[in-house]
């Protein structure tokens, strides 16, 4: 017995055997295989979108990634609308989480979820519940990364 298990009563213990028992076991490696496809498929969609306002234009690899990841959130919202992004949601789980589109389903999701409380109060109050703490961290990470930088270019180190 465990140290868990002692100060269980025979029916708990009972209980959990039988719940292992018929404990469905999850496909792991198949959800790993999904979450990966997927999630690389989005990225080999946002790769297309680059090269779309590199070739056509006239953007440099660097100046072509704010306008692409505005895309790829726009399309993750279009297709949160539609009811679409939620089924790929529960078919890749992680994959379609990760990518910035992620970030856009949550931001939208929240607003449609609240949009019978109105505009102001139910869209606007609850479009930000997620995007908020994002951009809040994401603002201070960039300071303090960018105060490290300062710190160790005025010791003349890089």
């Amino acid at each position: 017995m465990t140290s868990k298990n002692k100060t269980k009563t025979p029916e708990q213990i009972q209980y959990d055997v039988l719940q292992k028992k018929h404990e469905l076991k999850r496909p792991i490696l198949k959800n790993c295989i999904r979450a990966f496809l997927v999630g690389g498929t989005i990225c080999l969609i946002g790769q297309a979108v680059t090269y779309f306002y590199i070739y056509y234009f006239d953007f440099t690899e660097q100046t072509a990634g704010n306008p692409t990841v505005a895309t790829m959130v726009f399309f993750a919202m279009l297709l949160t609308g539609f009811g679409m992004y939620d089924r790929l949601g529960q078919f890749a789980g992680a994959g379609s989480a990760v990518p910035v589109t992620g970030f856009g389903n949550a931001v939208i999701s929240a607003a449609i979820e609240h949009r019978t409380e109105g505009f102001v109060l139910g869209v606007g109050g609850n479009i930000f519940k997620l995007a908020g703490s994002v951009i809040v961290f994401g603002v201070f990470s960039a300071f303090v990364v960018a105060l490290i930088k300062t710190i160790i270019i005025l010791w003349g180190g890089f």
